[in-house]
């Protein structure tokens, strides 16, 4: 079964057990781009019916693709949370995770 199918039978087996939020832990990890975008049509599907979502990813556009609100974490604590694009935009993220000097 291919990456993807694995992933969203993951998902339709924590679905089965009716969430009101769902933990998801790097879902997009190892996808291609087209799988991740193929992903993205799922998670905003789920996310319709009203089914919150904790996910951790390192494929950044996936998230900003779906989330409302991002939270960054540095060294266990919270660096900075809000809008996505405010976010990724802050002088906080560039410096951490995108090595821009602050």
């Amino acid at each position: 079964m291919p990456l993807l199918e694995r992933k969203r039978l993951g998902l339709a087996r924590a679905l089965a057990t009716g969430p009101r939020v769902l933990l998801l832990d790097e879902i997009a990890g190892g996808l291609t781009e087209h799988e991740v975008h193929a992903l993205l049509a799922t998670m905003r599907h789920i996310r319709s019916h009203g089914i919150a979502m904790i996910w951790i990813e390192h494929v950044v556009h996936a998230l900003m693709a779906v989330v409302d609100r991002l939270v960054v974490i540095n060294a266990g604590a919270i660096l900075i949370e809000g809008p996505p694009n405010e976010v990724m935009a802050s002088a906080e993220v560039q410096s951490v995770y995108m090595g821009v000097p602050a």
